[in-house]
């Protein structure tokens, strides 16, 4: 499984936004130098992230981009789900019906465990988690 660059880059862009939680509105352009993503492609992510909920905007010359939640209420597993959709190792795990072999396949419950250890993953990280790692908590 291979991440999009959609999400890679949504997820630093949001983690930005995290470690300045309650400093106020980053700026647009300060989140793509930092992140060294293209201002034209911070501004699709931003345009996602925002109608998922994650992030709000303040117009004007102190405006920008800040989180719409606590750091602590933000799970990974929606950011990723808003930015990628849902992880899906085969389309078999998803839907039995895609494959006439599910009932004898071997490698099935692998791509189970294997896509279960990733929502898991997910499920247990929130953004506040990532901040207290870059402080060095």
């Amino acid at each position: 499984m291979r991440l999009s660059t959609r999400t890679r880059y949504g997820i630093r862009a949001v983690l930005e936004l995290a470690q300045n939680y309650g400093q106020g509105p980053i700026q647009m352009k300060t989140i793509a130098q930092r992140q060294e993503i293209s201002v034209k492609y911070l501004e699709q992510l931003m345009t996602i992230l925002k109608t998922a909920g994650f992030v709000r905007s303040v117009r004007g010359a102190r405006g920008g981009y800040l989180l719409a939640k606590h750091p602590n209420q933000i799970k990974l597993s929606e950011t990723f789900a808003a930015l990628e959709g849902p992880v899906t190792t085969v389309d078999c795990v998803q839907d039995a019906t895609s494959c006439t072999r599910v009932k004898d396949c071997l490698t099935r419950q692998l791509w189970i465990e294997i896509q279960q250890a990733i929502l898991d993953v997910l499920e247990s990280k929130t953004l506040q988690d990532f901040v207290k790692k870059a402080a060095g908590s």
